[in-house]
Formats: structure tokens, sequence, C-alpha cells
């Protein structure tokens, strides 16, 4: 019996319960009777219809608007601040994900990236190096402004020699908290081997547990570069801080915490950077690729970059490429830049943005 039936309401609650409802809302009841009077069948194929239609009418929205909508959301209700390195405008608080199904690989398009650039600094960081001069001899100019004399004195790193960066990313990554030693102090392969089996190799831990077909599925596959106690050792904090990596169906996801964010600048490698570096541990630990989840604690624009950025605002995004890795190596130190290759990267022309130190 329908349960409609089964209903009894006093003459005083039906005489209010009329009062109080408009013809409106009257009518939307009766039509809902109805529909609660429609056998399972029809109920069925009714949903399946509406299912079909939106199917029909679904927009893929191109993940790259992601980072496009953040630029403007940042212009528009973005907060004017004067900082310790120029005029900004600044939100708090951003988030973006990016699929890597298939080894696809948000390398901006809307732009033409430095990937290179990028692949050959994550190698650097992997290696554990904190010499920008083995950068500069690759081409890479990132971290110029940074090792300068200069800058190095700003921050009270006199007794570094220029192209010494300190305990940055890598170091923490591969050595935390181990005494840093300054490069002027001994040769390459002294202080290579001085700092082998050092403090503690974070990444190497995260590696022999994605490989564990048991401690993969652990939540606490963190690493982290934020490490108070040689903050002041560093030419730059550590913008990106941590990354968590997580497996889910063989897929690996890495979510990454920045606390600060140049987003015309920066945060187009920092996508591509731990995009490649999930890419690749995916690769060497017998995983897929899964997703990167990006959060972003400050995120802003700088004054000099506001009306370039608008420009790029303009482009319609391209297909992402694909990376792909050659072979799996023994160890992850043995990767080198000729073992990427980045497939159908379409792009649009340069924006060239100045570097605010």
């Amino acid at each position: 019996m329908n349960i409609l039936k089964r209903i009894r309401l006093d003459p005083l609650t039906t005489n209010h319960f009329k009062r109080n409802m408009s013809w409106s809302d009257t009518f939307i009841m009766r039509n809902r009777k109805e529909s609660w009077s429609v056998s399972d069948k029809k109920k069925k194929s009714y949903v399946n219809n509406i299912n079909d239609k939106l199917q029909k009418c679904k927009i893929k929205i191109h993940e790259e608007h992601q980072y496009l909508n953040l630029i403007r959301n940042i212009m528009n209700n973005g907060v004017e601040e004067i900082t310790r390195n120029g005029n900004t405008k600044s939100i708090i608080g951003a988030s973006m994900k990016f699929s890597l199904n298939n080894n696809k690989i948000p390398i901006l398009t809307t732009k033409k990236m430095a990937w290179r650039s990028c692949l050959k600094e994550l190698l650097w960081f992997i290696s554990g190096d904190t010499d920008n001069l083995n950068l500069v001899n690759q081409n890479v100019k990132i971290w110029n402004d940074n090792a300068s004399r200069e800058f190095l004195d700003s921050r009270g790193l006199q007794h570094h020699r220029e192209g010494d960066l300190g305990p940055i990313y890598g170091y923490q990554w591969r050595h935390y908290n181990s005494d840093y030693v300054p490069l002027h102090v001994m040769q390459d392969n002294n202080r290579y081997e001085l700092n082998k089996n050092r403090g503690i190799d974070q990444l190497n831990n995260i590696i022999e547990s994605l490989k564990d077909k048991n401690e993969r599925y652990s939540r606490r596959l963190i690493m982290t570069a934020w490490n108070p106690e040689q903050i002041d050792m560093m030419a730059l904090p550590p913008c990106h801080v941590m990354s968590q990596f997580s497996v889910l169906n063989n897929k690996l996801y890495c979510t990454m915490y920045q606390r600060s964010g140049d987003v015309g600048l920066g945060i187009p490698f920092n996508i591509a950077s731990y995009s490649f570096l999930t890419i690749l541990l995916a690769k060497h630990c017998g995983l897929e690729p899964g997703e990167f989840i990006h959060f972003i604690g400050n995120a802003h624009i700088y004054k000099e970059h506001e009306n370039i950025l608008k420009t790029q605002l303009n482009n319609k995004p391209q297909e992402f490429p694909s990376c792909e890795i050659k072979e799996v190596k023994s160890n992850i130190n043995d990767y080198e830049f000729s073992d990427f290759t980045i497939n159908n990267y379409k792009y649009h022309k340069p924006i060239k943005m100045d570097m605010i130190p």
C-alpha cells in the first residue's frame, strides 16, 4: 500500500497545512506524490535518460584553467602588499589537482615552459647537490640571483663562496639535518664521501617504502625541506616545504604544500617539477602515476608580472604532453636527463618575466 494512504492527519492539522501552503507548494507536492507512486522500472528509465543527457552535455574543462583561474582570482581579489622583495597582490590558500594518468604531465601550454631546466634542477635536487655551478654548467640559470655574492651576503652567508646555496632542498631530501660543510672547504669527491650515509635520507626511505607491497600504503610517507635548525644557513628558505606520497589502486599520488608561491614564474615550475618526481618514483617503484595535488599558502603575483600575465590569460590551453622514462635503474641516483622523453608538447610562445630574488 502506498505510504501516503496510511498517513492520517486530524482535521485541525489538515486545515493548518492547507492555510500555510501556497498553490505552487501544493502543486509541487502533488507532483512529488505522483512520482512516488511511479513504478521502479519507470523511475530507473527516467534516471537513465537524465544521466544520458547530462553525459552528452558534459564539457571537460582543461586542468590548466585551474592555474589561469588562480591568476584571475589574485588579480581581482588579491590584497596589495609591500613585501621583502617587492609589491605583490596576494591571497591565502589555493589548491590545484592534476592527473598524471598514462604518464600525462602538466607542463603548462599557455606559454612555452623551460621544462628542460626544470627537469635538470629536479635531478640536481635528487643528487643532494647544493652547488649552483653544477646547474650553470648545464645552462640552467634558475638559481643565479640567489647564488650571487650580493644575495648571499644579504643572508649573512659571507663565509659561503659564490654559488654555494647552503643546505637547501636536495640536501634536506638526502642528508636531513646533518652538519653542513661549506663547498669551498673541500673538493667535490671528498664532500660527497663525507655526506654519504649522514643525516636522514628521506627520499631513499620513501623509495624503500614504496617498493614494499605493505609499506607503500602508509600515510607517513612524507618528505620535508623545512629544517628550522638550518634555515639561516640556506641562501633561500624552502618555498615548497613538504610532500606526501600515497598509493591507491597501485597509483602513486603526490600532495605538496608550498608556503609561498610566485604564481607568475615559480608555480608553473613547481607543478612540472613535482609531476616529474611523481612519474619518476612511480616508474622506479613499480607503480602507475596517479595525481599531483598542489596546496599553496601565500599565492602572490608581483606587480612587475601582472600586465604580462594578462596576455597569458588570452591563450587557449593545449593538450598536456606525456613523459616517458626509458628504463628502471637500480638506484635513484642513476637517472640522467637523457632517460626522459617529452612527447607532443604543444605550446604558445614564451612569455618573459624577470625573477624577483
